[in-house]
């Protein structure tokens, strides 16, 4: 019967384990980044794993697989040049956490803009002045 309802609960645990990303298109207008730069997309992503007797019920919970592996691949592909103002989170694994890892969950979350790096333009007033030829 114990058998039977660790089984149960881990198997529950299995399906609440889950790893998403959020991704919301911005106008440039309405967001800003810093010079030069143009935002095209706020992104989120997300992982939590369940855990049953310190046992990670998919695991992945780090910040380098939500960075790396997740905020920046998704920017990537939406054709953004950088992220800026990451904001990151992650539920800590030492200390009185561990005792979480019994029976409960970790989750890491990473947040930031896309944006496009856009070159730097001369301005009118900044353009070499024009040569005239001398005509013979």
């Amino acid at each position: 019967m114990l058998v039977r309802r660790l089984v149960l609960a881990a198997v529950l645990a299995a399906i609440a384990a889950c790893s998403s990303i959020s991704t919301v298109r911005v106008q440039p207008e309405t967001v800003y980044v810093g010079p030069h730069l143009r935002p095209i997309a706020v992104i989120h992503a997300q992982v939590t794993s369940a855990y049953l007797l310190w046992i990670p019920i998919p695991g992945h919970v780090d910040l380098d697989y939500v960075v790396n592996r997740m905020l920046l691949a998704t920017a990537k592909t939406l054709g953004a040049d950088k992220v800026v103002d990451i904001q990151v989170d992650i539920t800590p694994e030492t200390g009185i956490w561990t005792l979480r890892k019994m029976l409960g969950y970790r989750s890491a979350t990473a947040s930031g803009v896309a944006v496009m790096v856009e070159p730097e333009r001369p301005e009118r007033g900044d353009a070499a002045p024009a040569t005239a030829k001398a005509v013979p």
